[in-house]
């Protein structure tokens, strides 16, 4: 098994002095660095870091370190510091509404073993999908919105109360066709993933690829983001593209486009695992 770490991320004004500062933290208290990597933001000024040490054998018991080093190192340098330990795994919600193939593909990443993480709910506005979660032995929730959107409130609520209830860190918007709320957003601030058909910025509205069809595009691409209360314009975290041709047709999109969708949003996903993301304004820091 592997030995739990923790995994400090943090940014703040660049100076000097900071690496070295964080690191004899870490060795003097007996631990054993397994990660670190850093990058400054010459444009804005900012120094960026994410540093991973062993638990075992370091001196500071676990529940005391960020208040050791927001007391150390948080004001004097101005910095902002969030702190995981690999051993707490994650906890994610799926929302879904009628299109299997990225749930199927977290589901089947997560049957794997591929991730640290747990899926202890799949949340839908549509019965289509129930079958996939009874095919994994997840829970599956199902709350109809009406058209008017009159119950939206009241859908949320009760899903709110799910995922407090299910001690959920984060949320995964496996093409779920609903916009969600200022208050969900709030609740969970750049930790609700969403995967977007097509490179943004790009075609909006109904039908994206049928759009880039009658363009004639010669690429299409999916983007995966945190969800901000600005629709499709939170921090990304991954994009890719694919190439076509004049002999593509718009069901030949559709499928190319889907697989982008299921290897950017899982892409996405992993990283968030990880705790390999640290956003800051509206763009990401994604460590290797």
């Amino acid at each position: 098994m592997k030995k739990p770490t923790a995994i400090l991320l943090l940014h703040c004004p660049d100076q000097q002095g900071i690496i070295s500062e964080v690191t004899r933290f870490i060795t003097d208290n007996q631990g054993n660095i397994v990660y670190l990597d850093q990058y400054v933001d010459k444009q804005d000024g900012m120094f960026f870091m994410r540093i991973e040490w062993e638990l075992e054998g370091f001196t500071i018991p676990r529940e005391k370190i960020l208040e050791y080093i927001n007391t150390l190192y948080a004001q004097r340098y101005q910095m902002t510091c969030n702190l995981y330990f690999s051993d707490k795994r994650p906890r994610m919600a799926i929302f879904v509404s009628k299109m299997s193939h990225c749930l199927y593909d977290l589901l089947a990443r997560w049957k794997a073993g591929e991730w640290e993480v747990d899926i202890p709910c799949i949340v839908s506005n549509h019965e289509d999908l129930r079958y996939v979660a009874e095919q994994f032995n997840i829970p599956y929730y199902v709350w109809s919105i009406k058209k008017d959107h009159s119950n939206k409130a009241e859908v949320e609520a009760a899903e709110m109360e799910l995922l407090k209830k299910e001690k959920i860190t984060f949320i995964v918007l496996a093409r779920y066709m609903q916009i969600i709320s200022d208050d969900m957003i709030k609740s969970y601030p750049n930790h609700i993933i969403n995967i977007h058909h097509s490179f943004l910025p790009a075609f909006v509205g109904a039908k994206p690829y049928h759009q880039a069809w009658e363009r004639g595009v010669k690429i299409i691409g999916a983007t995966s983001h945190y969800v901000t209360a600005e629709l499709d314009a939170g921090p990304i975290i991954e994009q890719d593209v694919t190439r076509i041709s004049h002999k593509d047709t718009p069901e030949s999109l559709v499928l190319k486009g889907k697989d982008l969708e299921k290897i950017v949003l899982s892409h996405a996903v992993s990283k968030h695992i990880q705790r390999k993301i640290l956003t800051f304004k509206n763009k990401t820091i994604i460590f290797s």
